[in-house]
């Protein structure tokens, strides 16, 4: 007996909506069904929601209404996300079953693009149920649960969950006239990260017929050593993961992790650089490497990128205006916007590089200001979210009075719009002055003083719940980068999250990083990094590393990158020091290019995004998901008989 394999290469038509009682499969994909199993589906915590997320439309592409997710259910957020829908067939007798049984499972839609099928487990367990598995992980898999750690509990739970959801499914499937058989075409289930994937060991040791596939986002143990150490990479060949997992207090998880990559039929990752991770801490090599797309549609406005540009650009003006202003002022058509952002780990995401870089761009531009850094201004901003206790009141107040000043000077073009108009049809000279109504005037001249601050401008837009010890205001201190009046480069620390009910900006997220120059992410470590790739699917330059996933695929697959507006920076193997010179040089070039040039930059950008689209990247998920469906295929050739659709 043998499994149909067509190219998973080639283009996927596009699959009918069918029902999963019919249970078609459709041509070149191996398994009957594919359910994708994460702690993050209808439930937004980090970066494996926008993976999931975005990349829906080409699972439901490919298998139509036999795509179905599986995530915990969260009633505040499943308002958000979740719509619910009926079932029919094997499917919805297989939930009944599970509902007379006690386990709340909620049928339905996620409200994203695709909408794809989704279960949502209600799977709160008393802890006498929860003791007793975590006896059986241990007693099973040698797995050691911690005796008190509530979010632990939680994924045990919904790991039970899963795992009873796919017993039903199998049996009723089994049961279904016409359903293929198992051993030719099983289920493929995808399981993202330990928190998804605990049900992985527990279904293969009740040797059910489902192809698992199992893909960590980055290695639970890789990401706290790196926070810590230096030279992670460097030392990965040397460490002893149980003494580290034990040294981080998250030997449980780690063990998890471990077992769930030993069990699965396919073992995948994100980027070469943490399958090196992999191979080293979890104790298999990966099978395959699985980069992340995006829907670049959702980003890329065509035609109108470059309007964007300067709409959102106007936006930032009047943030600087209202931040800067009071204190001094530069010119705006000569100023360069810059940012960083992302979850607050400062050396991972490499703010600390990125703060050492612009001390260093301070002195250079000081140095070259009576040649061609004449007039320059960057301003680099800091997107993060830190404890705060509220906006700074400075920064609140002076953009309060900017924004009078506005209605001030709204006030007198509308009046004297008309009177100018009459007196140039009249003949008469121009004299605006006279033209002001005396109210007005002094309405202008008073929220003119009302903006003047004798302060320097603020490093950071609020009130942190700890000012002397966050990292990034003490790397400030030390750097010496205060906005002085006489620095060419400016620092905005803001940590809180940009959107409109933000009243120091009033825009989104993305509307901000549209109006921005340049966007930086010279990680120390990250197993992908999508904000590099949002910025190249919105059009703008932007800077990675050769220790980010992305930053690595960039380099394997396009040699020529730095051409077309994404710096790779090398960080491997190289001083801090060493890095925050190659970059400070980089962004030297990068503010000796005109308008012109920034704009082509910019359209190289826009071209090449397309690369990271989706439907090209997702035929690596294909892949996996039909090696997965051969590797089972394989296993029931060789142990014919052996599956028993009925254990519990």
């Amino acid at each position: 007996m043998s499994c149909p394999n067509d190219n998973p290469f080639a283009p996927a038509p596009a699959a009918p909506r069918t029902d999963l009682l019919t249970d078609e499969p459709e041509r070149g994909a191996i398994g009957s069904m594919l359910f994708e199993v994460a702690w993050e589906v209808c439930n937004q915590v980090g970066g494996i929601y926008q993976v999931i997320r975005s990349k829906a439309p080409s699972m439901v592409q490919r298998w139509g209404d036999r795509y179905l997710l599986i995530g915990p259910y969260d009633p505040v957020k499943a308002q958000l996300e979740f719509e619910p829908a009926p079932v029919s067939g094997w499917l919805a007798r297989a939930l009944t079953i599970l509902q007379s049984e006690g386990l709340s499972i909620h049928h339905g839609r996620w409200l994203v693009s695709g909408k794809p099928r989704v279960l949502l487990i209600d799977a709160a367990l008393t802890e006498q149920r929860v003791n007793e598995l975590k006896y059986r992980l241990w007693e099973d898999h040698s797995v050691e649960s911690p005796p008190s750690d509530p979010l632990y509990d939680q994924v045990l739970s919904f790991a039970e969950g899963v795992v009873r959801v796919f017993d039903a499914i199998c049996r009723e499937r089994s049961m279904s006239t016409g359903a293929p058989s198992p051993a030719r075409r099983p289920i493929v289930a995808h399981f993202h990260e330990w928190m998804g994937g605990m049900a992985i060991p527990m279904l293969a040791r009740r040797k059910l017929p489902i192809a698992t596939v199992f893909t960590t986002h980055a290695t639970l143990l890789g990401r706290y050593i790196a926070s810590s150490d230096h030279d992670f990479y460097e030392r990965l060949p040397r460490l002893f993961h149980e003494a580290e997992a034990r040294r981080f207090g998250i030997r449980s998880q780690h063990a998890v992790e471990r077992a769930c990559a030993r069990a699965s039929h396919v073992f995948t990752t994100v980027s070469s650089i943490t399958a090196e991770e992999c191979a080293a801490l979890l104790g298999r090599s990966v099978d395959a490497v699985l980069p992340n797309g995006l829907n670049v549609e959702r980003y890329n406005l065509a035609h109108d990128q470059q309007r964007a540009h300067a709409e959102h650009k106007e936006a930032i003006h009047r943030f600087v205006m209202g931040h800067f202003f009071p204190s001094y002022s530069f010119d705006l058509d000569k100023t360069l916007y810059l940012f960083s952002s992302g979850r607050f780990e400062p050396r991972n995401k490499g703010f600390d590089l990125c703060l050492e870089t612009m001390a260093r761009l301070n002195a250079e531009l000081k140095a070259a200001r009576d040649g061609w850094a004449r007039g320059l201004t960057v301003v680099f901003f800091i997107v993060s979210r830190r404890p705060t206790r509220s906006l700074h009141p400075l920064a609140l107040e002076k953009h309060g009075v900017l924004e009078e000043l506005r209605e001030v000077c709204a006030r007198i073009t509308e009046s004297v719009g008309e009177r100018l108009f009459r007196r140039a049809a009249a003949g008469e000279r121009l004299r605006l002055d006279s033209e002001v109504d005396e109210y007005w005037a002094l309405r202008y001249v008073r929220t003119q003083h009302a903006m003047r601050s004798a302060h320097p401008p603020p490093v950071v837009t609020h009130v942190m719940a700890d000012d002397k010890h966050d990292p990034v205001l003490v790397h400030l201190r030390e750097l010496g980068l205060f906005n002085a009046e006489d620095d060419p480069v400016k620092v905005v620390y803001h940590p809180d999250f940009i959107n409109p009910a933000n009243p120091l900006w009033g825009i989104e997220y993305d509307q901000f990083a549209r109006g921005c120059h340049l966007g930086l992410f010279p990680s120390a470590y990250e197993p992908w990094g999508y904000t590099p790739l949002e910025c190249l699917a919105m059009g703008i330059p932007s800077v990675t590393s050769d220790l980010a996933g992305f930053g690595r695929y960039v380099m394997e697959m396009f040699p020529d990158h730095d051409r077309w507006g994404l710096k790779v920076l090398r960080r491997r193997g190289r001083g801090f020091h060493e890095a925050a010179a190659d970059l400070c040089a980089y962004l030297i070039d990068f503010c000796r290019l005109d308008r012109r040039g920034r704009i082509t930059l910019r359209n190289e950008v826009d071209r090449r995004s397309w690369e990271f689209d989706w439907e090209k990247l997702g035929r690596a998920y294909h892949a996996a998901h039909d090696r997965a469906a051969e590797r089972f295929c394989v296993s029931h050739e060789v142990d014919a008989g052996l599956v028993d659709l009925g254990a519990s």
